[in-house]
């Protein structure tokens, strides 16, 4: 891959666009999505702590915030060594800076209400519905299926910033290229990806989970193109991509931040004690021998945190340095995180979380608590869409209550012409709830 198209500063939906000296288009791209509506959302869901009154722990748009510092910081050191090494021209780490901290503040935008057990709660709903086909489910083919059942919010996110939000199906938010191209970790979509896995070929990371959906994926050619990131095909002749080669700096700083953070989050919330996070801290920051006896448990903790982040960075930097090659052939498969030499001390964290505070009874109550939230959301909406259908998808002919529903919900109906985008009309809205709204909404709904 070359840099001069990685950093590609074509709007997507705006071939007129004439860049600004004064404000570069990296900017811009973070800028229109800080002021847009999906990102404002963040700041009511979930991050891991669902529902939670506690006003120090985190939710989607801090920790937004917090993985574009960090990103931005990575990608700086980064574009500096690039520099130096002649592989980039002068004054392009500021580009590399800019684009990943746009790609950043994005990177949690397509999220549903109650994080990652929102998006297996939607997933189910889709399931169910498909076990027993009728109207509208019966109408979708089974390849196009899995996108639904394995909902999947990196899918969501680069539909709401490319087709969704401000130039609807005109490029959306028209960010550029390379911003999106950096935002997206999974370059396939669900169906491409369920036949690379049933042939059983070697795992890629970029093939973890799916990030587009077959509606949005002629836009992912295009900025595919632009970018020139490697196209592979399968025995179906089926396109997937290599991943940018910012990508693995995104994901980077989204594993620092919920790694370590988590854990203080977990600490101030009463479901670790401060011995167990002050100790895995206290190794991932290699050990300072500082006087912490003047310090309350929250400051030891929070200053122990802030040098995990400082040690966290430079491991990423090195584990870029040492797999470039790899990286930008689209041969690497592994999180910089993971590859750097803090490695193990990751591996220490996530152990710690999987076994204590992702199970913590507290979380998996509300958890069960959002999954029939969720339900009950698209079960109760789901009945202006099979009207819908049987209308002719004609808006003006709906009965008056659905009618009513509509405008009660202000669901956004514009564009729905068949089955496939009425689902994708649900998961929009229902993806788009913050946790509150969706718990109202639910109530609602069902009259209870």
């Amino acid at each position: 891959m070359d840099w001069e198209k990685l950093l590609c500063s074509e709007r997507l939906g705006d071939r007129n666009y004439q860049p600004h000296a004064h404000r570069s288009i990296f900017v811009q791209d973070h800028d229109r999505i800080v002021f847009s509506a999906p990102f404002r959302r963040l700041a009511n869901k979930t991050q891991v702590q669902p529902l939670y009154e506690h006003d120090h722990v985190h939710h989607r748009l801090i920790h937004s915030i917090e993985v574009s510092s960090v990103g931005r910081s990575l990608a700086m050191r980064i574009g500096n060594w690039l520099e130096e090494t002649r592989r980039i021209d002068d004054g392009e780490s500021n580009s590399l800076a800019n684009i990943v901290q746009a790609a950043c503040v994005a990177h949690d935008i397509g999220n549903p209400p109650f994080g990652h057990s929102g998006e297996a709660a939607m997933g189910d709903w889709f399931a169910e519905k498909f076990d027993d086909a009728k109207g509208m489910m019966a109408d979708i083919e089974q390849p196009d299926r899995s996108e639904f059942i394995s909902f999947e919010g990196n899918a969501q996110g680069f539909r709401i910033v490319t087709r969704l939000e401000m130039y609807r199906n005109e490029g959306g938010m028209r960010l550029s290229k390379a911003t999106l191209g950096a935002f997206t970790k999974y370059p396939v979509t669900s169906a491409v990806r369920e036949s690379i896995v049933s042939a059983g070929s070697a795992p890629y990371v970029g093939l973890k989970k799916f990030g587009i959906f077959r509606s949005e994926v002629d836009l992912f050619k295009e900025v595919a193109s632009s970018l020139g990131l490697p196209e592979e095909t399968t025995n179906l002749d089926e396109s997937w991509w290599r991943r940018h080669p910012l990508v693995f700096i995104v994901e980077a700083a989204d594993d620092i931040c919920y790694n370590i953070v988590d854990l203080e989050d977990a600490f101030t919330t009463g479901e670790l004690p401060f011995e167990a996070v002050r100790d895995v801290l206290h190794s991932a920051a290699n050990k300072p021998n500082r006087d912490v006896s003047s310090l309350s448990q929250a400051e030891h903790i929070a200053l122990l945190r802030a040098l995990s982040i400082g040690a966290a960075v430079e491991s990423c930097v090195e584990a870029f340095k040492t797999n470039y090659d790899a990286i930008m052939a689209g041969k690497f498969s592994n999180s910089l995180t993971d590859a750097g030499p803090m490695g193990p001390a990751f591996t220490q964290m996530k152990a710690l979380s999987r076994d204590q505070v992702f199970t913590a009874r507290r979380k998996t109550e509300l958890e069960v608590s959002g999954r029939r939230v969720i339900g009950n959301v698209m079960s109760g909406v789901l009945p202006v869409f099979e009207a819908l259908a049987k209308a002719k998808w004609d808006q003006t002919k709906l009965p008056d209550h659905n009618l009513q529903l509509v405008r009660a919900l202000d669901l956004d109906l514009r564009n729905v012409a068949n089955s496939q985008q009425a689902l994708h009309a649900l998961a929009d809205f229902t993806s788009g709830m913050t946790d509150r709204y969706a718990v109202r909404i639910a109530r609602m709904l069902t009259g209870i």
